[in-house]
């Protein structure tokens, strides 16, 4: 729980927003049309279970349309409220803009947990929702394209892209309705990764930036570096597993609601996940002691810090405590107004939410278009550019054989080379060049001027700039 005297998420969110535009030049018109939300819809819905009418409430917020679609996730939570999903929604525009993914930011929630229901009530109280959405075009593929959040997935998406398709069976793009869908239902491979891997990527562009690692006190490569990872969902378990298999990251904490694990010679994210998927908590893991107390383990020393679950966890009762000096927020909002001057003040860098978790709407915007295009990307140049491929290969051991050098390629290296990019390669190496020129943008503003000492507010100044210029070229 965050003190009470902490600015609510909404109220940070204003706060970080009013301290980039007293930095740039807007009149205060246009500073006021990009801050407010420019729509709420809040519906209440009766479902029939278990022999009884139980009513639900749910909101869709749009933050800005000065492009369109709209874009934004459905979260189903307890702590779902209008203020939420407003607050989400701007940050949905901010980050969109950042990223370049041509939408404008929406954001849903359903106050529900998911837990309470079989998946059978699940998919009546989703299809209801849906509806309720649908015929007022809070769901429409040219209008507003919703995506999996927390306490949703894939399931839920397809259940969504049905429910339009069944309500609007002329719409030859109806699948683009949603994003974030099973691969089998219209989605696209590395969708489900897709925000883990854009953490990932994340901190390689941050260990390219020689000023920002001076920043952060850090050295050398990512490899070997102590990393602290809260929550172990969907997120955070695909952060942690690429950078401890991939990057030779020591994952040495992993929190949890229930506690937190710790072992400063790395834990097995792998492990960790399986056991929490077959027993449902993290209690009772054989091979690293429990902390009762998971909060304890954010103010743990490491070299980087990954927040991926909820908003609030780093606040004013806790930020003079968090010892790493570099902290990615894969989490919405996971660090308080108050606690970042807290944290700025001390010179720990903070990788902001609206950049570090954006490589879910990034690869969102890459299956919005394989919809539309009704071809998955790879299948017309695939098998042409193995073809190419073989061809050097081939070429270059008849050279070798008529020379009698007998030179010959390295161990996998024809396997490798000769194989065409697929859908999946495709999608990461989109996301990775996303991140990066995103990065390269906030990290020019953050280095080159001296009123603007963090990520965050750069990141602000960026993407505030990139929707001033379309409210602009709009003529408003």
């Amino acid at each position: 729980m965050t003190p009470s005297n902490e600015p609510s998420f909404r109220e940070s969110v204003d706060l970080m927003y009013t301290r980039a535009v007293a930095l740039m030049d807007l009149s205060p018109g246009l500073e006021e049309k990009i801050r407010v939300c420019n729509a709420t819809y809040t519906v209440r819905f009766g479902v029939r279970l278990r022999g009884k009418i139980h009513t639900f409430t749910g909101y869709r917020s749009v933050h800005s349309e000065h492009m369109e679609p709209v874009k934004g996730g459905i979260r189903y939570a307890l702590g779902v409220n209008q203020d939420e999903v407003e607050a989400l929604a701007a940050l949905m525009t901010y980050k969109c803009a950042l990223v370049e993914a041509p939408f404008g930011g929406s954001k849903g929630g359903l106050c529900i947990d998911p837990r309470d229901y079989d998946e059978h009530e699940l998919e009546l109280i989703t299809r209801r929702f849906a509806y309720e959405l649908i015929k007022r075009d809070l769901i429409n593929p040219a209008q507003n394209v919703p995506a999996p959040d927390m306490g949703t997935g894939e399931r839920e998406m397809a259940w969504i892209a049905d429910q339009y398709k069944r309500m609007n069976t002329t719409d030859i793009n109806g699948v683009a309705c949603v994003t974030g869908k099973p691969t089998h239902a219209g989605g696209i491979q590395g969708r489900t990764e897709a925000t883990g891997r854009g953490v990932q990527y994340a901190l390689h562009a941050f260990f390219r930036d020689p000023k920002g690692m001076e920043l952060a006190g850090l050295t050398g490569e990512l490899g070997g570096k102590r990393v602290v990872v809260q929550g172990l969902g969907n997120v955070g378990y695909h952060a942690a597993k690429f950078l401890s298999e991939e990057d030779g990251c020591l994952v040495t904490a992993i929190i949890e609601r229930d506690g937190a694990l710790f072992d400063d010679k790395g834990l097995d994210v792998e492990q960790v996940h399986q056991w929490i998927v077959k027993h449902g908590t993290i209690k009772g893991y054989p091979k690293a002691p429990l902390e009762p107390d998971g909060a304890k383990l954010l103010e743990a020393e490491c070299d980087v810090m990954i927040p991926a679950a909820l908003e609030g966890v780093i606040n004013l009762s806790n930020a003079d405590r968090i010892k790493a000096p570099l902290i990615v927020e894969a989490a919405n909002g996971p660090v308080t107004a108050g606690a970042d001057e807290i944290l700025r003040k001390k010179g720990t860098v903070i990788i902001p939410d609206m950049y570090a978790n954006a490589g879910g709407v990034t690869v969102s915007y890459f299956e919005w278009v394989k919809n539309l295009s009704h071809i998955r990307f790879g299948r017309m140049q695939r098998r042409q550019e193995e073809a190419r491929h073989q061809l050097v290969v081939d070429e270059l051991e008849r050279l070798s054989a008529d020379s009698g050098i007998g030179w010959q390629l390295s161990p996998n290296f024809k396997d490798k080379y000769l194989r065409g990019a697929g859908e999946l390669e495709l999608v990461r190496s989109g996301l990775d060049d996303t991140m990066q020129t995103a990065y390269q943008s906030m990290a020019e503003v953050w280095h080159s001027r001296d009123d603007v000492d963090d990520l965050r507010t750069a990141a602000y100044i960026c993407a505030i700039g990139k929707v001033a210029a379309s409210y602009r070229a709009k003529g408003i």
